[in-house]
């Protein structure tokens, strides 16, 4: 089975491709991280040239794959999977949203391929009676039993020999799904029994042709190094990225028009004696920022990736390690250029200090949990749907948030012990505390303005004080950050791992849901 499964490919019901990129580009990402360097690049040309012409789809090659029709979908999911030339190709549903016309071209190429040698397994409901013809061998059920196996065209002559006569121009898909429904009486057992016998003939010659020529299997590989296929990912991500200008447009005004805005809100507050409690305000205001914009996209749109993950994956496309490497990687320049757009519109109209290592201190800090944002999301949505996604991500915000300035006015006396270990699991927490010391701690008193009486905050280690911030350098929050970051992602890769393979733990708890799932839908 172990053997079987690397040369054996899978094509899902659903056409999953990705929506950025042209037929030619998706088949070239397909041909550098299934054969490697073993090809040169006239060589991985030439095959993907010969793939589209032998399905149809060379006339679509610069065509983006999201304005390809259904037929030109599930052909270039086929041509996805012929790049290295697999032996056995699955297909589930393949005419699934198929117009009469696109179905039969499809099975008519699935024909062409299977008459090249290689072997093509699909799963047909109610095909017409052109389609059922064109099959070598069927394989129908009936109540989860074999009901009948082999040529197509000779199931008619079949249940004749059991009573049973199929009408004239009558579908004979139709009419057998008929017999095994019961529609002509109760032939379930007479069918079984037949099949049996059947089946034992075949098995017997079968055994006999094995015996007299022994075929030692081929191992398919990926001939794909790790870093081949991360440079490979990366370029994709990068690319698709840079064409979905529409998300990018929006991303950056976003950015920039929340930056003005809090600036805004709280213009020229950073060296105001008389407003030090605002200056708290605006770092909270900015931390909360750097948990939701980072977070929300991605519950919405790493449920949806996975199925891509998946499907490639399970193709033996590339490593989970190499994909996660990428997907970590792809999103960090876009994202430092983005809250950077926030920061500094933030930080100068806010009237904070100009001062390189008070600005660099801040900006790291800001960035840092913006990145563990970004991985909080990414576990959330590893195991959860998009629906289920959208909700749990915000409700788990909540306790973090709450975390982050409890206990804040108690100075550093009057938080039970239980709380104080609780705090510390709160990353919101460590960024309001760097980014408020980054700016606050050393700056000695505030000019208190001329219509204020007595600023009794304008000392700012009196504030910190007061608000209970302990005395340390700013880089201990930044290094429990970039802790809590790696500690996400690797939670997040072993959450990937064990949806794509679970250990027998996470099987059990699979069984588990499923059980409570059955109970609570049977009470209701």
């Amino acid at each position: 089975m172990k053997t079987f499964r690397h040369f054996s490919r899978y094509i899902m019901q659903e056409d999953m491709l990705q929506p950025w990129l042209t037929v030619e580009e998706l088949m070239k990402v397909s041909a550098d991280l299934k054969l490697g360097k073993t090809f040169n690049n006239q060589q991985k040309n030439q095959t993907i040239s010969e793939i589209l012409e032998l399905l149809r789809l060379i006339t679509t090659k610069d065509t983006l794959t999201s304005k390809l029709s259904g037929g030109e979908r599930k052909r270039l999911s086929i041509a996805l999977e012929l790049v290295n030339n697999p032996p056995v190709v699955f297909l589930d549903e393949p005419t699934t949203g198929l117009d009469d016309m696109a179905s039969s071209q499809c099975v008519s190429l699935l024909k062409a391929l299977s008459e090249g040698g290689r072997t093509i397994i699909c799963s047909i409901h109610t095909p017409s009676a052109k389609l059922f013809s064109m099959f070598n061998n069927t394989y129908i059920l009936s109540n989860g039993i074999c009901a009948y196996q082999g040529y197509g065209l000779d199931v008619v002559p079949y249940l004749e020999n059991l009573g049973l006569v199929c009408p004239k121009h009558y579908n004979p898909a139709d009419f057998v799904i008929e017999v095994c429904s019961g529609e002509y009486g109760d032939y379930t057992d007479k069918l079984i029994s037949a099949a049996k016998q059947q089946y034992s003939s075949i098995a017997t010659s079968e055994k006999i042709s094995r015996q007299s020529s022994i075929i030692e299997p081929t191992i398919w590989k990926n001939e794909s190094n790790f870093w081949y296929q991360f440079s490979t990912l990366l370029f994709r991500m990068w690319k698709q990225m840079y064409r979905d200008k529409n998300y990018l447009v929006l991303k950056t005004v976003l950015h920039i028009f929340l930056g003005i805005f809090v600036g805004c809100i709280f213009y020229d507050i950073g060296n105001d004696g008389a407003r030090t409690i605002y200056n708290f305000g605006l770092f909270y205001c900015s931390t909360i920022f750097f948990l939701y914009i980072p977070l929300m996209p991605i519950l919405l749109h790493f449920p949806k990736e996975i199925q891509f993950l998946k499907r490639e994956y399970f193709n033996r496309w590339y490593s989970l390690k190499a994909y996660f490497l990428a997907m970590t990687l792809s999103t960090i320049p876009i994202n430092l250029i983005l809250n950077h757009l926030f920061l500094i519109s933030v930080y100068f109209l806010s009237g904070q200090p100009l001062e390189f290592d008070r600005m660099f201190k801040y900006f790291a800090v800001s960035v840092l949990t913006a990145f563990v944002s970004e991985s909080l999301g990414l576990i959330i949505s590893s195991f959860l749907t998009v629906v289920n996604s959208m909700f749990v991500g915000p409700v788990i915000s909540v306790p973090f948030m709450l975390l982050a300035v409890y206990g804040m006015g108690f100075g550093n006396t009057g938080i039970p012990i239980i709380m104080q270990i609780v705090m510390h699991f709160s990353y919101l927490r460590y960024s309001l505390e760097g980014a408020i010391s980054a700016v606050f701690r050393d700056r000695g008193k505030f000019p208190c303005p001329e219509t204020e009486v007595f600023c009794i905050f304008s000392d700012t280690n009196y504030f910190l004080e007061i608000m209970g911030f302990p005395e340390r350098s700013v880089w201990i929050d930044v290094a429990a950050l970039f802790f809590i970051y790696v500690l996400f992602r690797l939670t997040c890769y072993y959450l990937l791992r064990q949806r794509l393979s679970p250990n027998k733990t996470f099987r059990a708890l699979h069984v588990i849901v499923r059980f409570v799932k059955s109970r609570v839908g049977g009470s209701r």
